[in-house]
């Protein structure tokens, strides 16, 4: 994606298949494998190279956090001019009182990269925290943005400095984290890579009272680029063009309204046994009631084929579960002409059972694996979208992929064909990440995604190995396994699909020993 990059100080911001179908059966299990994400069987360590090249900026000193009572939003927006890029803007209160501060609107133009900020809670001692996680399936030298820190005559202030990161082999890598030590438990504000996209975004108006003196309110830009809005209706008929195809003539897809109000959305749902074939459909049943059970409402099924649609599908309409579905691309690769998607789009069209779904996504992990380019997985994004829309879908799309994979292409065709924005976010691969600090990474890599289309996002898999090999401070097992859950759960539960339901013997351990312990039905006591 094309961004221009600008330095800026970080702010604290207030606020039906049949089962003997074996060809595809058995090609999706081996792309089911997560394999560090990076398609090795490696769970690689950081020891690269990291060469700075700086983009120079105002230096400005990391505010503290602003003082208030009450705040209360005023409707009416103006527009100011010397904004470029919707960062929070900071007011000062010199006495105490009560401060107006008028609303403000600003337009971006065109995809542009400033460093912004999050915060993290940390106990006493030295923290690393921050970069660019990014993952890579061989030898290979990257070269992206990175927010960090400097120092000069004692003012710390956030920048953006332009990374070149020698990779020696396949891995997943963190570029460029801050350290940090601390000697007590500390609210730390850790620098961020922020991308926004082209549209109006707004910061309401700000009526606050403070009570001590000079205090800094920041005023955060709360509303992003509206969607597109529709041409009106004709006040009289008006025939269809003579050519239009059926996704032209549907309605077009209401806004997504994915998620739920509690803490647990969706776990990912595969009908293999543990040797590896298809469950019938009284075993599926017995599953979904687990899950049912459990407190979840909706089931993420990747493909079509050990009849998933229907033995799924039937399942969850008895227990009153939603379902994502999804088109699985495997190596064969994604053009239109490939047979396996083929046979997935009919089977979809066949089964038709649009009142039990809440979202389409075609292709996990494809651009990541190199099955699609950018062009390829838009175009057959547009040819889903079309063939479902002949038979009556009109529900959101979208596809999911690893972090590294949106923020390395030019993805702004995908952005424009999909609805939602969404990744595989798996804190065990980054060797950084404790069991207890999963939610917050998988915030993270949530926020990155989002701000690539500027659309809300959701992550379609997230989970912790119950066994297997220590990664760095990442290790698996049954106790951090529920550790890392509750920790992403309680961060984010209501927008992340956890991975998996079961334990899954049939497929090969890995370097890692923990690609068959994925399961974590025993953290919901099933």
């Amino acid at each position: 994606m094309k961004a221009a990059v600008l330095a800026a100080a970080a702010a604290m911001v207030a606020g039906g298949v049949s089962a003997g179908r074996s060809h595809g059966h058995r090609h999706a299990h081996a792309l089911f494998e997560k394999k560090g994400l990076n398609g090795t069987d490696e769970v690689c360590k950081p020891g690269c190279t990291t060469i700075y090249s700086t983009i120079t900026g105002e230096m400005t000193i990391v505010p503290p956090a602003p003082k208030t009572t009450s705040t209360s939003v005023a409707p009416v927006p103006t527009t100011t001019g010397p904004i470029t890029v919707p960062t929070p803007i900071p007011q000062t209160c010199p006495t105490p009182g009560t401060y107006t501060f008028p609303a403000t609107t600003v337009v971006v133009t065109e995809t542009t990269t400033v460093c912004g900020a999050t915060t993290t809670q940390v106990p006493s001692g030295t923290h690393t925290l921050g970069g660019v996680t990014t993952v890579v399936t061989t030898a290979t030298t990257v070269v992206c943005p990175v927010a960090t820190t400097e120092t000069q005559n004692g003012v710390v202030t956030s920048v953006i400095k332009t990374t070149t990161f020698v990779c020696p082999s396949a891995g997943t890598y963190t570029i460029a984290p801050i350290t940090t030590t601390v000697p007590s438990v500390t609210t730390v504000v850790v620098p961020v890579v922020t991308t926004y996209c082209p549209g109006t975004y707004t910061a309401p108006a700000v009526v606050t009272t403070v009570t001590e003196t000079n205090v800094v309110v920041y005023c955060p830009f709360t509303s992003q680029a509206p969607e597109p809005t529709l041409a009106p209706a004709p006040t009289s008929p008006a025939p269809a063009p003579a050519e239009s195809s059926p996704a032209e003539s549907a309605p077009a897809a209401p806004a997504p309204s994915l998620g739920t109000s509690g803490k647990k959305w969706a776990m990912t749902y595969t009908p293999f046994t543990p040797e590896g074939g298809c469950k019938g459909a009284e075993e599926v049943m017995s599953d979904v009631a687990a899950i049912a059970g459990a407190g979840f409402t909706t089931l993420r099924v990747y493909s079509t084929d050990c009849d998933t649609l229907p033995n799924v599908g039937a399942a969850a309409r008895a227990h009153g579960l939603r379902m994502i579905i999804g088109i699985f691309i495997g190596k064969v690769g994604c053009d239109n002409g490939n047979p396996d998607v083929a046979e997935q789009i009919a089977a979809l069209k066949e089964w038709s059972q649009w009142d039990l779904v809440d979202l389409c996504v075609v292709g996990n992990e494809a651009m990541f694996n190199g099955f699609c380019s950018v062009s390829e997985l838009t175009s057959l994004i547009t040819r889903v979208k079309s063939e479902l829309a002949s038979v009556g879908y009109n529900g959101p799309f979208t596809t999911t992929d690893v972090v590294s994979a949106w923020i390395g292409n030019d993805v702004s065709s995908v952005c424009s064909v999909i609805d939602v924005v969404a990744t595989n976010a798996h804190a065990y691969f980054n060797s950084e990440t404790s069991p207890s600090a999963a939610g917050k990474f998988v915030a993270g890599q949530l926020s990155i995604v989002e701000n690539v289309c500027g659309k809300p996002g959701y992550v379609m898999e997230t989970g912790w190995p119950n066994a297997g090999k220590c990664n760095g401070v990442a290790c698996p097992g049954e106790a951090e396994q529920r550790t890392a859950i509750e920790s992403i759960e309680s961060e984010l539960g209501n927008k992340v699909v956890f991975f998996s339901f079961r334990d899954d013997p049939w497929k090969q351990p890995g370097d890692c020993d923990c690609e068959q312990h994925w399961g974590c039905a025993k953290v919901w006591g099933l």
